[in-house]
């Protein structure tokens, strides 16, 4: 009974060894951070950002306690919110966050856990979005000072989670947009705005090209004109080389010179059609008829023959007579 006893006795001390070594020993990770805490005060702060290291701790079973916070980047997902921009537009804002526990201490002293220091870094986020971006344009905010906008509203953000023990380590805008109800009367002013753009374009393209078609009708008015002068002047100057020539043609044997012409004048003159001449035989006209060496006819007395009458000469081509005369 008494071994019995004994052994029994043994092994309850044994497990009760066992327990408290089980209870006071712990690891801590390396995406771990603890804090020791006996009867509620602060004994130790384990694997912090920049001290100690992860691994096996001792602490006093049922004494001491153990808070374990997460050492890895947390996300942090923010509500949509709408808000106006310094230009009078209203815009539907979406972003997120990435923070983590830098200082466990303070963090378990002001916010004690995760869920409490989502809501606060979230209140602390959606006010700086709303006053930085309320001094912005819808521009600014979209294309061209996006990234500056962001790194002033995470500066801000990061001196108030300052003092929960968190730093944010990125904040972005995941969607920036009209809302569902402006986006119709923002497509038919932007409809709008193109159209007059269209026009204007378009208009200044018909004022162009009136002004080439001008330019171009002006210049081929000045052409021709030129061109006309230069004719004209090269035709004058044929004309009175062709007179100076037959001038000289003409000094240099004047019977000569008389006889072409008037070969010329008997070619375009009898020529067949409705014309009717009514001349006198003994014109000058027909002298070479008459003589070929072109002297004037003699006159004699009416009836006798004579070569160089004929009482009745036709120069038409339908049969008819021409008038006669002396």
């Amino acid at each position: 009974m008494n071994s019995s006893s004994l052994r029994t006795g043994a092994i309850v001390a044994t497990a009760a060894i066992l327990v408290v070594l089980y209870a006071s020993v712990f690891t801590v990770g390396q995406m771990q951070q603890a804090l020791v805490l006996r009867f509620g005060g602060i004994r130790a702060v384990l694997n912090q950002t920049g001290t100690d290291k992860p691994g096996l701790y001792f602490k006093i079973p049922f004494v001491e306690n153990l808070v374990m916070f997460d050492k890895r980047v947390l996300d942090l997902d923010l509500p949509v919110q709408t808000l106006l921009t310094a230009d009078r537009q209203i815009l539907e804002v979406d972003a997120f966050a990435r923070f983590r526990i830098v200082d466990p201490l303070k963090f378990y002293q002001s916010v004690n856990n995760i869920a409490r220091a989502n809501t606060l870094l979230a209140s602390f986020t959606n006010s700086s979005l709303r006053n930085v971006l309320a001094r912005s344009t819808r521009d600014a905010i979209v294309r061209t000072q996006r990234a500056d906008l962001m790194n002033t509203i995470q500066g801000d953000v990061n001196r108030q989670a300052k003092d929960l023990g968190v730093e944010i380590v990125d904040l972005r805008m995941t969607r920036v947009d009209l809302p569902a109800q402006n986006s119709s009367a923002v497509y038919k002013r932007m409809t709008t705005e193109r159209n007059r753009e269209a026009a204007d374009i378009r208009a200044n393209g018909d004022q162009i090209a009136a002004t080439i078609k001008a330019k171009a009708d002006r210049d081929v008015t000045v052409l021709l004109s030129e061109a006309n002068q230069t004719s004209e002047t090269l035709r004058g100057q044929g004309d009175a080389d062709k007179n100076r020539i037959l001038a000289e043609a003409y000094g240099k044997d004047a019977d000569f010179f008389s006889f072409y012409r008037s070969m010329q004048a008997y070619e375009n003159g009898l020529k067949a059609s409705d014309t009717r001449m009514v001349i006198s035989p003994n014109s000058d006209f027909f002298r070479y008829f008459n003589d070929p060496q072109g002297r004037a006819p003699t006159t004699s007395a009416r009836g006798t023959g004579t070569p160089g009458r004929n009482p009745s000469v036709d120069t038409g081509t339908t049969g008819s007579t021409g008038g006669a005369g002396r």
